[in-house]
């Protein structure tokens, strides 16, 4: 896997985080799901890259 790929992930991670605290801070329920979205798709890519790179 590459390092930019990894970078991407962890930036959308970082990303769902942001939007969920400005969801927060808001009152904005749809803006705070959808940063728990990415945040875990973020994850869920991040651990895709860690199995292709145990599985070389």
């Amino acid at each position: 896997m590459s390092a930019t790929d990894k970078l991407k992930h962890t930036a959308e991670e970082l990303q769902g985080k942001a939007k969920q605290a400005v969801g927060g801070a808001t009152g904005d329920r749809d803006t705070q799901a959808e940063g728990l979205k990415d945040e875990k798709m973020g994850q869920l890519k991040g651990v895709g890259d860690k199995l292709k790179d145990v599985a070389k």
